[in-house]
């Protein structure tokens, strides 16, 4: 039997080991950077399966796993944590942890890339090099693949690759694209500073509201008239924070919200044209204007051609490959990717007869499970492969 023929059937004998596992992490599901249950699980499945095992970024499980040769260095990588949402799907294996659940389905990751870890480790002896198996913490807003390279665990990898299951794709489709596929993001915080005053006599005030109003409508022109609209790029003004009762003209209003952008140039305009904005507009109307980003920017995720067009052939036996639209989503992978050679692979678990139809992050999300033993094919043929075509 040829390797890749053993690992799809080892994949599907594995379906309700992957499926157990996926079932125990979503019923005690980890935030961001509490993932101590979650990593102890796995590194005792590595363990005794054979694997060196290290922690890294705090909560996070590295594996290495050696082949006969040593050879190049290939990583793949599962996301861990939970968010804190309150679930409201009716099933046995439903978050036992109040306000907290899987609703982004970094539970099948980690089950998946622990199939994929017993695949690999019956196969180690055909492993023309190295594979380093990342369960990473803290892509939540933790940015834990930031923590991760910047540990050192990427500076002998060749490649990496990552797997996201998808709610938008049809279940069991792979998606593959090359070059950008996630946004990259920011958050940002304007505040303007007026004259507060009664609400009854608004000329004896400077009304910071209406400024604001008007900066955030301002902001949206930077998209529809000062970027190519071939390049695509969001501002959204998600949350306005003034006042504090009906009649009194507050001092302050905030604007805070979010950048996405594809295009790191066009990432850069945007930022500085809203800084002019909130500052030129402010004064023009007797305000100060204050503008500043509020988190650690978040890079686009840039998938590389090579290792895309390497995927299709190496994924070929596993059915139907799709090339998935881009979306203005953004994921810390992408900071793998500007270390090294990377591809962020997307496993269609929409399936509308079960009822499995609800988007990334709502209470409702799901997926569905009979799939999943295809991603952990995935994991463990793109490592074989590529090991195999990097000697």
């Amino acid at each position: 039997m040829k390797v890749e023929e053993f690992v799809i059937k080892k994949a599907k004998e594995l379906e309700s080991y992957i499926v157990e596992m996926r079932r125990d992490f979503h019923m005690y599901p980890e935030l961001k950077y509490e993932e101590e249950r979650t990593s102890s699980i796995v590194s005792k499945e590595l363990e005794e399966l054979g694997y060196e095992v290290m922690r890294t970024a705090k909560t996070g499980v590295i594996g290495i796993l050696r082949g006969k040769e040593e050879g190049k260095t290939v990583a793949l990588r599962a996301d861990m944590d939970a968010l804190p949402v309150q679930e409201e799907n009716d099933v046995p294996y439903k978050s036992r942890v109040p306000g907290k659940m899987h609703a982004c389905g970094h539970d099948a990751h980690t089950a998946m890339l622990l199939g994929a870890a017993k695949i690999l480790a019956e196969i180690k002896d055909k492993l023309n090099g190295t594979v380093k198996l990342i369960f990473q913490p803290g892509e939540e807003g933790g940015l834990g693949a930031k923590k991760i390279v910047e540990e050192g665990h990427l500076d002998d990898v060749e490649a990496i690759f990552g797997i996201h299951v998808w709610a938008e794709l049809p279940s069991g489709t792979i998606g593959i694209r090359e070059g950008p596929l996630l946004a990259s993001a920011d958050a940002f915080k304007a505040t303007i500073r007026g004259k507060g005053g009664h609400g009854a006599v608004p000329h004896m005030s400077i009304d910071p509201i209406v400024v604001a109003i008007d900066i955030a409508n301002a902001y949206q022109k930077i998209i529809s008239r000062e970027i190519n609209p071939l390049d695509p790029a969001v501002i959204s003004v998600t949350k306005i924070v003034a006042g504090t009762t009906f009649n009194v003209i507050p001092e302050t209003a905030e604007l805070w919200g979010t950048i996405r952008a594809f295009n790191e140039e066009v990432r850069d305009f945007i930022i500085e044209r809203m800084r002019q904005i909130t500052e030129g507009y402010a004064k023009s109307m007797r305000c100060e204007g204050e503008f500043e980003l509020t988190m650690e920017y978040i890079p686009p995720t840039i998938n590389d051609k090579g290792l895309a067009d390497f995927a299709r052939r190496a994924l070929k036996p596993l059915g139907e490959i799709v090339e998935p639209r881009p979306t203005l989503g953004a994921e810390d992978f992408a900071f793998y990717t500007q270390k090294t050679p990377g591809l962020f692979v997307l496993l269609g678990i929409r399936n509308e007869e079960k009822g499995i139809i609800y988007p990334h992050h709502h209470p409702k999300f799901n997926v569905d499970e009979s799939v999943l033993w295809k991603g952990s094919a995935i994991y463990a043929l793109l490592a074989y492969e590529y090991l195999e075509g990097a000697r």
